[in-house]
C-alpha cells in the first residue's frame, strides 16, 4: 500500500539536526576535525563533514550530474574544500542543511534518502567525538519516520518494529506478500544503526525473520 509522502518531512530532519549539530561543532577545538570516523573508514571528522556539506550545496544549487553522489565523485567533493578552514566547511554545512529542505520538497522523493543520510552522517561524527546518544536526539522521530517512507519506496524486506521509546509500532518495508514481515524489539537508535549498517555492540534488541546484513540500506 502506497502512503502519502510529507515533503517536508527531509527538511524537518534537517532543520532540527542543524540545530543541534552545528553549535557542537562550533564548540569543538580545531584537533577534533582531524579524529577518524570509524563508520567511514579512511574520512576524518572534517571529510565527512565536508562531504555532508558538498552533497547539500549540490541539491541547493541543482548539480545533480550523472554519477554525482558516486565514491569517485564524493571523493572529488572532498579535495575541492582541502584548502578551506574547518570554519568554512561547517558555514557550508549550517547554509545547506537551512536551503536543501525546500528543494528536496518539490522533488518526488528521490531526494528524501539524502536527508536521511545527512543525519547519519552527523551520528556518525557525534560517535567518534564519544558524544552520548549519536543516532538518537530530538531528530530521531523525524529520522525514523523518514526511514521507514525511503524503505516502503525502495521496496525494502518488510519489517514491523515495536520500539521501546514509541507509543506506536513502526512499518518498514514493502508489503509484497512474498515475504512475512520481519519483527524486531529495541529501541530507535538501534533500528537506525542496523539500516545504516553501523555497529550495534553491546545492545539490547531481538530480530527475527531477517539478518541483520539485510536491513542495510546504504550497503
Amino acid at each position: 500500500m502506497r502512503t502519502e509522502r510529507d515533503p517536508e518531512l527531509p527538511g524537518r530532519l534537517l532543520a532540527v539536526e542543524r540545530d543541534t549539530l552545528i553549535p557542537l561543532l562550533r564548540a569543538r577545538p580545531e584537533e577534533d576535525f582531524a579524529v577518524p570516523v570509524a563508520a567511514c573508514p579512511g574520512w576524518t571528522v572534517r571529510d565527512v563533514l565536508a562531504h555532508c556539506s558538498a552533497a547539500l550545496t549540490r541539491v541547493v544549487e541543482g548539480r545533480l550530474e550523472k554519477g554525482v553522489f558516486s565514491p569517485a565523485s564524493n571523493e572529488r567533493d572532498i579535495a575541492e574544500r582541502a584548502g578551506w578552514s574547518n570554519r568554512r566547511v561547517v558555514d557550508e554545512l549550517e547554509r545547506g542543511m537551512t536551503g536543501a529542505g525546500p528543494v528536496i520538497a518539490e522533488t518526488d522523493g528521490a531526494l528524501d534518502g539524502l536527508a536521511l543520510g545527512e543525519w547519519v552522517h552527523a551520528g556518525d561524527v557525534r560517535e567518534a567525538f564519544g558524544e552520548p546518544g549519536a543516532y538518537a536526539g530530538a531528530g530521531l522521530p523525524y529520522a525514523l519516520a523518514l526511514l521507514a517512507r525511503v524503505t516502503r519506496e525502495r521496496g525494502h524486506l518488510p519489517l514491523h518494529a515495536d520500539l521501546d521509546d514509541a507509543d506506536e509500532p513502526l512499518r518498514l518495508g514493502g508489503a509484497s506478500g512474498r515475504r512475512s514481515p520481519a519483527r524486531y524489539i529495541g529501541d530507535g537508535p538501534t533500528l537506525v544503526r542496523l539500516y545504516a549498517g553501523r555497529p550495534v555492540d553491546g545492545a539490547a534488541y531481538e530480530l527475527a525473520g531477517a539478518e541483520a546484513r539485510e536491513l542495510n540500506i546504504f550497503g
